[in-house]
């Protein structure tokens, strides 16, 4: 049964980014709730039953568990289910409210978790202003007897993960924890992906920054630099919860899921890690950017002076013999003139491969 595990979670997972309600079983069973269902022996039992005829159902059988749905659900909204699995306020006031880091407590009756969702914001061309990265939320009440899923924000759809799970029975035998796992694992597939994508953004604005124009401004490192953080926020606070399922006797995590809560952990390790590398890399490269806009002003300040010192010439001697004494030499000439314009030329025109031949001009 455990073999099948990881194979199952495994497979290709269709993204949505709305409220699913695909599934032929599914019907809008309020504003907030997506789905709910009863699970016995891994088995989707028949029937669209409100959560009390749901958890009733349960609880008099002894088996099975139940997995309610919520999409963005108000305070009035979540008070019943509130108030018949006996979830602790502070962690509904979590999960109405949102906007949390990811995290894991352990309460007499459940369990809370929190998960950041992320997803890549598909763009033509990356600018100053570009969105990369778009966070959503996913709370997690798990019992000995209910799944209760909070989503906020228009991607992270768990549609089609309920549905890949309802295809293996006996993944979902293993209770709500196998569950809590699919989630965790479809969570952090989706870090992987989007630090792909941003592997992608990353590698374009190098190369800009490096081609023979030196593009690749420095508005667009920053801006990807504050995406990154944003994915960071994401990733990084959930190491810890993921480390304790993975390690510590939890009620209602069942034992035999702990091994592949620790793969989940081992994928998250290899997020956090390129994500480190991608802002050290981003760091490098807003340096070179730096330094190539110095150097491109150095050159400019040497054009520059380079035709400062070539027109002093003339200026000096110009104005010399611009002053008003009767007795200056070669003024009466009848060559003088072209002689002055003749020095002049001949030292600018020295001066001029000078400057060329070092590299100046």
């Amino acid at each position: 049964m455990i073999s099948n595990l990881r194979k199952a979670v495994r497979l290709p997972q269709p993204r949505s980014h709305g409220v699913d309600l695909s599934h032929p079983a599914r019907s809008p069973l309020g504003t907030a709730v997506v789905n709910c269902a009863v699970y016995v022996d891994g088995v989707r039992q028949q029937g669209n039953h409100p959560a009390d005829v749901a958890i009733r159902q349960v609880r008099r059988s002894g088996s099975g568990f139940v997995w309610i749905g919520l999409h963005e659900p108000s305070e009035k909204e979540f008070a019943g289910i509130v108030e018949l699995f006996g979830l602790h306020p502070l962690a509904v006031e979590d999960a109405v409210y949102a906007h949390q880091r990811p995290k894991l407590e352990r309460y007499d009756d459940s369990l809370f978790t929190v998960f950041k969702t992320v997803r890549y914001v598909e763009h033509d061309r990356l600018t100053d202003t570009s969105e990369v990265v778009e966070t959503g939320e996913i709370m997690v009440f798990t019992g000995a007897d209910f799944v209760i899923t909070v989503r906020h924000g228009g991607h992270g759809s768990l549609g089609p993960l309920r549905e890949q799970l309802e295809s293996v029975p006996e993944q979902l035998a293993l209770g709500p924890s196998a569950v809590l796992h699919a989630i965790a694992d479809l969570v952090v597939d989706d870090y992987l992906e989007v630090t792909a994508a941003v592997q992608d953004d990353i590698d374009d604005v190098e190369s800009e920054v490096f081609s023979v124009r030196g593009g690749g401004g420095a508005g667009r490192i920053y801006q990807l630099k504050r995406e990154l953080l944003e994915l960071k926020r994401a990733v990084a606070p959930l190491d810890r919860p993921l480390q304790s399922l993975a390690t510590q006797p939890i009620a209602y995590v069942d034992p035999r899921i702990k091994t592949y809560f620790r793969d989940v952990s081992d994928h998250l390790d290899r997020v956090t890690e390129q994500i480190t590398a991608f802002d050290e890399l981003l760091n490098s490269i807003l340096q070179a950017h730096l330094a190539q806009v110095t150097v491109a002003q150095n050159e400019d300040m040497r054009r520059i002076s380079a035709w400062v010192a070539i027109l002093a010439v003339p200026t000096m001697v110009c104005g010399v013999y611009g002053m008003n004494f009767e007795y200056m030499p070669e003024k009466h000439w009848t060559f003088g003139y072209p002689l002055v314009m003749g020095v002049i030329l001949a030292i600018c025109w020295v001066i001029h491969r000078g400057f060329k031949r070092n590299g100046w001009l």
